[in-house]
């Protein structure tokens, strides 16, 4: 009896873990890459297995397709997790791995929970083994591999993402359950309303585990009724699963996905966008200070000076956060946010002041022009420093036409006004 078998024969186990699949056949979801036909399914079907990483949010089935090749294989199968094993554990596998391909021709595939959870000396332990074929690597990680994982087992790995379920393979699985007699809940009656199965659905956010979860403990927790059914009621779902899980993790790819879209959404000038995905990061816990500090920028970058006043807002709500702190920050932040997605777009200060700098980096700039000089110091007026300035306040409304550049880069322009909001009357004249 393998580490899977066990657990599912473990009467407390929860209804999540009893409901694993056992075969490709009772897999739901992923279709993508355990579709009829796919490159995955086909390896598992003919025991061909080579190293690779499942990567993907909780409850996307990473583990169950771990167990369905250890239920199909004819190798060896060991599991670990991360958390709990070190290198001894490791070297203890490999050592038993080397002697069973060496003496009896049997391969072993290792399974690695939580991989993203292993250092770098950990993981460099692993590496020669599965360089050299003793064992074959199946990982297992919510986190970005590309950011957790080092390199030399990645380009010796195939990746396989999984994706958030769907709603249809959420009602699917719970249907599963709750016909099921042996391993779910079929020896119950049970009546689930739709209103209490599209908020489970709902609020489960594409995981299998928190919505399979939530039904077991709303069928164990209602007593049954005078018909021996139990009625899963919308207020007993909610009861059940009082909190929704947001995907996100605050170093990987989600950080950065969620970020982006939310300064996209501030650029586009969608504030509706832009407050869903403050709100995502909010609740997910991200840095506040971090939100603060993509407001600053983006008020310069993607407002300008179409509205200087966007600048100032977005200072504003950072300030505001150091001295009240979250969650009434929360106000100042969403209200930057607010600001910044209204407000009238200019991107001319990045392409202005890029510009520039990209002309200082490449070209050559020249010395300051003789009349732009400082005069004031001890022998700058003997050098002629200052000689032929203008000073505009002499000049009818404050203006005169001179050269301010460096002679090697007269007449380059940088800042050219959008012509949208406060910068109407940007133009030079």
């Amino acid at each position: 009896m393998d580490l899977f078998s066990a657990a599912l024969n473990q009467g407390y186990a929860p209804l999540a873990q009893r409901m694993r699949s056992r075969n490709l056949d009772e897999f739901v979801g992923q279709e993508h890459i355990v579709g009829p036909g796919k490159l995955l399914r086909r390896a598992i079907e003919a025991d061909q297995l080579s190293s690779l990483i499942f990567y993907g949010p909780p409850g996307t089935g990473k583990t169950t397709l771990a167990m369905v090749i250890s239920q199909v294989t004819a190798a060896s199968f060991v599991r670990l997790n991360a958390v709990t094993a070190g290198v001894k554990d490791l070297r203890e596998i490999i050592e038993e791995a080397r002697d069973n391909l060496k003496l009896y021709g049997k391969k072993t595939i290792l399974f690695i929970d939580e991989i993203h959870r292993f250092n770098k000396s950990q993981q460099d332990a692993l590496l020669p083994a599965v360089e050299d074929g003793t064992v074959i690597l199946v990982g297992a990680t919510t986190e970005n591999p590309f950011f957790e994982v080092n390199s030399a087992l990645l380009s010796r790995s195939r990746i396989f993402r999984l994706n958030l379920l769907e709603e249809h393979h959420l009602r699917k699985l719970i249907a599963m359950a709750l016909a099921d007699e042996d391993r779910g809940l079929g020896g119950y009656k049970v009546c689930v309303t739709e209103e209490a199965l599209a908020h489970i659905i709902q609020v489960a956010n594409g995981d299998a585990r928190s919505a399979l979860n939530a039904l077991e403990l709303a069928v164990l927790t209602t007593p049954p009724g005078d018909d021996g059914v139990r009625e899963i009621t919308l207020e007993v779902a909610e009861e059940s699963i009082q909190q929704k899980v947001v995907q996100y993790d605050k170093n990987g790819d989600q950080h950065y996905d969620v970020i982006s879209a939310f300064i996209k959404s501030l650029r586009g000038s969608d504030p509706d966008a832009a407050l869903h995905w403050l709100a995502r990061m909010i609740y997910a816990g991200e840095d506040p200070r971090f939100i603060a500090r993509r407001l600053m920028v983006h008020a310069a970058e993607d407002v300008g000076l179409a509205d200087p006043q966007a600048l100032v807002v977005a200072v504003a709500s950072a300030q505001a956060l150091e001295f009240i702190g979250m969650p009434e920050a929360r106000l100042p932040l969403a209200e930057a946010t607010l600001y910044i997605a209204c407000a009238p777009k200019s991107n001319a200060v990045i392409k202005g002041i890029d510009r520039a700098l990209a002309d200082v980096e490449r070209r050559p700039v020249g010395r300051v022009p003789v009349h732009l000089r400082d005069a004031h110091y001890k022998g700058a007026k003997q050098l002629g420093h200052g000689k032929g300035y203008k000073y505009p306040y002499d000049y009818s409304g404050n203006y005169v036409e001179q050269q301010y550049l460096p002679d090697e880069l007269a007449g380059m322009v940088y800042y050219e006004p959008s012509g949208n909001g406060q910068e109407k009357g940007n133009k030079k004249t």
